[in-house]
């Protein structure tokens, strides 16, 4: 440990300013010192924040591409196929208030970040699911509600924090029921359609790691319940990709099913002799 110390410290202790107040503004005075100043990994009270926080921002920085393979998808291929409007909706509504409550309550940035992202991009996703139906007026119904929610949402005058855990709970539960139409959307169509694999893994890697930052960093039985909940659901996605991998579902089957089959042959009949010019003499 003497060695490491004595290669690492004359690194760490010359450190630019804006890097030195960036790392203690992460983990902290303390921690900071501990872990990059005495070079300490003994403390595991600050080796477990310093490994929470670096899941966390990891986290952050996945969920602002997570959703953009399954936004490409829908775009290239024009079609809603496999993906559940309704999963969406229950998800971006869970979002919106989880959102609102993790702010008002002051948590680590770092605990909550990747819901701001991810409900954006959810928003993208439920309007093209919507336009690609063929409901293109409902697309504009769902962005001006959303819009009006959250106005109401973060508004202390408006709600007050009781209310606020009571909403938190509620979307909690629709997180994890926002998992059910896309599982049974899968299970009946026979393949995963225009659902995207990178998100689907993203968000069961996402999910067991907030429960990690979640016992660590924040003291509210609710947003845990919900990522162990979350958690559950997401391996049970996983599970149906990787059963459906490369399967087209009954949809596609079908329209296979549909289109005629072309033979292309030589006639054998012989054709007819037009009459003869020829004249007789």
């Amino acid at each position: 440990m003497d060695a490491l110390r004595s290669v690492v410290q004359p690194i760490t202790h010359n450190l630019p300013a804006p890097i030195r107040d960036l790392g203690a503004s992460i983990v902290g005075e303390a921690c900071y010192k501990t872990l990059l100043l005495d070079v300490d990994p003994s403390d595991t009270a600050c080796v477990k924040l310093a490994v929470s926080k670096g899941l966390g921002i990891g986290i952050i920085g996945a969920s602002s591409v997570v959703k953009v393979p399954q936004i490409l998808k829908l775009v290239q291929s024009q079609s809603a196929s496999g993906v559940s409007f309704l999963s969406y909706l229950l998800e971006t509504t869970a979002y919106l208030v989880s959102l609102a409550y993790n702010y008002r309550n002051g948590f680590p940035f770092s605990t909550y970040g990747e819901t701001a992202l991810i409900l954006g991009q959810n928003v993208v996703i439920s309007v093209l699911v919507l336009n690609y139906s063929g409901r293109a007026s409902a697309a504009a119904a769902f962005v001006a509600a959303l819009a009006g929610s959250a106005a109401l949402l973060f508004a202390e005058s408006a709600l007050d924090m009781q209310t606020m855990g009571y909403l938190q709970a509620g979307a909690g539960v629709l997180g994890v029921a926002s998992k059910v139409p896309q599982i049974l959307a899968i299970w009946q169509q026979g393949g995963t359609g225009q659902l995207s694999a990178f998100a689907v893994f993203n968000y069961l890697a996402g999910s067991l790691s907030r429960i990690f930052t979640t016992l660590q960093e924040v003291d509210d039985k609710l947003i845990l319940y919900g990522f162990i909940s979350g958690f559950v659901l997401n391996c049970v996605l996983a599970a149906q990709v990787l059963y459906y991998w490369n399967t087209p579902s009954e949809k596609v089957k079908g329209k296979r099913r549909e289109e005629p089959v072309q033979i292309q042959g030589t006639s054998s009949a012989t054709p007819k002799k037009g009459p003869s010019t020829r004249r007789r003499g």
